[in-house]
């Protein structure tokens, strides 16, 4: 489809970024210090919160209306051509009776869209994120001028793989031949997979516990600051008269709360100064200061105290509930819910003891989701109690909401909406618009 559409993923440099958790947040880091630069950047990411445009975006807002229109044209023409439900009986290129004949899915022809906005717009730079695993996602059709890879969980496992060797594989995918490769802090075997990968295919690795030290954390319920001092040669040599030379390193911050952002922050800036070694700090430092992104670790509302984050493997809950209970403390209020392939059992573990009150939901449905099953572990751990199953969403809110107003500690307690990004899209919903 792409050589149909005359390769539109090469019309601009790109940064691709995989990992089971904070790819979304890398590539927006990236996309809003490049935007800071001067750069017009094409950003795409999944999923959305509130429009579907969030996927597809110049920096942090939408293209220009008549960039969406002139690319679903351009798609649509390639999609009636060649699609044979579309197309007629005519043979076609994606004719499923062929040996190697299949329609496009949802998500090739998003991918496709993006790449095409991207040339309408003109864009000088792609921050790109995959939408599973790496290998075999439609946007590995790109040839970047850094791979990112961020933390790897057991995730997707139906599909992906039942250990965290064949899904750090699958992610592995991205290693371009003679690219750097960008590589969060990660457990033993993806480590191992990630280094020979990075071997065979002669492409430098920058592991990111060997090459950068982040230091003087401070998160508030405002953001998140953090030092930042390079170890490397390479990353010292790009950051050379960009970065404060103090014992302590460049200060920086950004505006969500959470130690798991600092992280991702030294990330993406370390992929940013491989891929464009002569940005100014200025504008790193700027860009990290604006930076949008919804439904991390964002509040809602003020009373009750209402944050939404999006944690979806038992790793990033932990996190999250760390940062929550550093602001906010135990005993609130946790609304959760999250889709059939998530491992609910782990989840639960990591949560019940922070929680005074329990509800779990549906996260929505554009993912299968067993809301049902999803209770019987939280219960099996935080017991009946204390847990409550709520399966329409609105329900659940005003449910958490009453909790939290009427608790027999005669204060106000906070609340925590997390899991699914499906879910935290929903209950945004209903407070934002």
């Amino acid at each position: 489809m792409a050589e149909l559409a005359g390769n539109p993923e090469k019309c601009a440099p790109s940064i691709h970024v995989a990992g089971s958790k904070g790819k979304g947040s890398v590539t927006s880091m990236l996309a809003a210090m490049l935007t800071e630069a001067g750069y017009r950047v094409g950003r795409y990411m999944s999923p959305h919160v509130v429009d579907i445009r969030e996927r597809l975006c110049l920096g942090d807002t939408y293209f220009d209306e008549d960039v969406y229109l002139s690319a679903g044209e351009e798609l649509r023409r390639i999609a009636e051509e060649r699609i044979p439900s579309l197309a007629g009986s005519q043979r076609t290129l994606f004719d499923p009776s062929t040996e190697e004949g299949c329609e496009p899915t949802f998500w090739e022809l998003l991918t496709l869209l993006f790449f095409l906005c991207a040339r309408y717009a003109k864009c000088d730079v792609m921050t790109v994120e995959t939408g599973m695993g790496g290998r075999l996602d439609s946007t590995n059709v790109l040839d970047p001028l850094v791979s990112v890879i961020t933390l790897i969980e057991l995730e997707h496992t139906n599909i992906l793989g039942g250990t965290i060797t064949e899904i750090a594989g699958e992610k592995a995918g991205i290693i371009k031949q003679g690219k750097p490769l960008v590589l969060a802090k990660q457990c033993g075997e993806a480590l191992e997979v990630f280094r020979k990968k990075a071997e065979e295919k002669n492409s430098p690795l920058i592991y990111l516990p060997e090459t950068a030290e982040l230091t003087n954390i401070n998160v508030t319920s405002q953001g998140t600051g953090f030092s930042l001092m390079f170890k490397s040669p390479h990353l010292l040599c790009a950051a050379n008269q960009r970065f404060d030379a103090s014992p302590h390193g460049s200060f920086f911050s950004i505006p969500i709360p959470g130690k798991v952002q600092a992280e991702n922050a030294v990330t993406a800036i370390s992929a940013l100064l491989t891929a464009f070694p002569l940005i100014k700090r200025d504008a790193i430092r700027h860009g990290l200061a604006k930076l949008k992104i919804p439904a991390r670790f964002e509040k809602i509302s003020e009373e009750p105290p209402f944050i939404i984050d999006g944690a979806h493997t038992p790793e990033s809950l932990s996190r999250c509930i760390e940062t929550f209970r550093s602001l906010y403390g135990e005993g609130g209020v946790l609304l959760f819910g999250c889709a059939s392939d998530k491992d609910a059992e782990a989840m639960a573990k990591a949560a019940h003891k922070s929680f005074s009150k329990i509800i779990i939901t549906t996260p929505g449905n554009f993912k299968a989701s067993n809301p049902e099953q999803v209770y019987d572990s939280f219960v099996s751990v935080a017991g009946e109690e204390k847990t409550h199953l709520v399966k329409d969403t609105k329900d659940s809110v005003m449910q958490a909401v009453f909790f939290a107003k009427n608790s027999r500690r005669g204060e106000m307690l906070p609340i925590l909406g997390t899991g699914s990004f499906y879910l935290v899209s929903e209950i945004r919903k209903i407070f934002v618009f």
